[in-house]
């Protein structure tokens, strides 16, 4: 597999040398459900530490793909082991997948993988790291403020207080070659139709204040959802359905945007761990000079933060012309780590060991 899609997560397929670690399947519980994962231990020595390596959005398949296998020989060749998982219905994990799991809730299963780890004796475990990219960077710092004693916390395409999907689609439209009013047009029906969804407004009143935005053919590829186009009763149950789960979120009153995680700067400012920041400057998933300023307001004051951008590098951190979501897909552009990202990593590792 040459590539995978990705909305809001980062996912690169890469070779690993079994010679250079031990590969190990593990598995641990959590609310009741066997979670399978793959470990990866440096040969011949004890390792430094374990890094949990945290998804972003969407289904996995990491242990069966090897997902970051470049990202996990990184770590090994730094002399920490590493550990990821596949989410509940995916791969070899038990349970049944939810597209819906609350930020919060994946930080609660981190919390199981590392005591796990941790109860098993597993090598390393005495110090445990945290890797994460776009989504990953809102569970790993909820993951250091409930657990004591992580060791570093390296984010990946991060994001702010909240989502980002209207970021995404302006950006994808204008690299379309949409005018800037078709694409103002847009934003401002989604906007309007997230505000009428969250303040109980009707199926009908919805469908009619989105009308061009329901129809845009970004929109229908990236979803792979209609709305409103059959007068259907099944439809119009699901969209009061998914309502009353929605209007307990909470919107920013000056963007319109969800906010994902309330007093977010609140739980960065209690990070006082060292922590690597690294951005994609052709990131078009996620703003990521609001990010990066965001961070840097916030986390800086208390804890040893190095922020690191890459050009020509999209979301992935992976070498691109435009970052644009269906680049890979639409084009024959060869699948290219962004020079520097990789040891970017391990010479930070180097310095904070120092």
């Amino acid at each position: 597999m040459k590539k995978c899609m990705l909305i809001s997560f980062l996912c690169f397929i890469g070779f690993y040398s079994k010679a250079q670690s031990e590969r190990q399947i593990f598995e641990f519980e959590f609310e009741g459900v066997t979670l399978n994962g793959l470990l990866n231990l440096p040969k011949d020595q004890k390792p430094k530490g374990i890094v949990l390596i945290l998804h972003g959005s969407g289904k996995t398949n990491a242990v069966e793909r090897s997902w970051h296998g470049d990202i996990r020989k990184t770590f090994v060749e730094s002399g920490y082991a590493t550990y990821m998982w596949d989410k509940m219905g995916c791969g070899k994990s038990g349970g049944t997948y939810n597209k819906d799991q609350s930020v919060f809730n994946s930080a609660e299963e981190a919390i199981a993988a590392i005591n796990a780890l941790k109860e098993k004796n597993i090598p390393g475990s005495e110090e445990i790291a945290l890797y994460g990219g776009s989504r990953g960077s809102w569970v790993n710092p909820i993951v250091i403020n409930q657990y004591d004693g992580i060791k570093f916390w390296i984010t990946v395409s991060g994001v702010d207080d909240k989502e980002n999907w209207g970021y995404l689609l302006q950006q994808n439209l204008r690299i379309e070659g949409m005018p800037k009013d078709s694409i103002d047009l847009l934003y401002n029906q989604w906007i309007e139709g997230t505000r009428i969804f969250h303040s109980g407004g009707s199926y009908g009143e919805y469908l009619n204040a989105t009308k061009e935005f329901r129809s845009n053919k970004f929109r229908l590829r990236i979803t792979g959802e209609t709305i409103g186009e059959l007068d259907d009763a099944a439809e119009r149950e699901r969209y009061y359905s998914a309502q009353k789960a929605f209007m307990k979120e909470k919107l920013d009153e000056e963007t319109g945007l969800l906010i994902v995680i309330d007093d977010f700067d609140e739980i960065l400012s209690n990070v006082k761990i060292p922590v690597l920041a690294l951005f994609g400057e052709k990131d078009m998933n996620v703003d990521w000079k609001k990010t990066k300023t965001f961070y840097e307001r916030t986390i800086t004051p208390n804890s040893n933060l190095t922020t690191k951008s890459f050009p020509n590098c999209n979301h992935s951190m992976i070498q691109c012309e435009t970052g644009g979501f269906y680049e890979f897909d639409d084009t024959d552009l060869p699948i290219k780590r962004c020079d520097g990202f990789l040891d970017a990593i391990k010479e930070w590792l180097k310095k904070i060991e120092e």
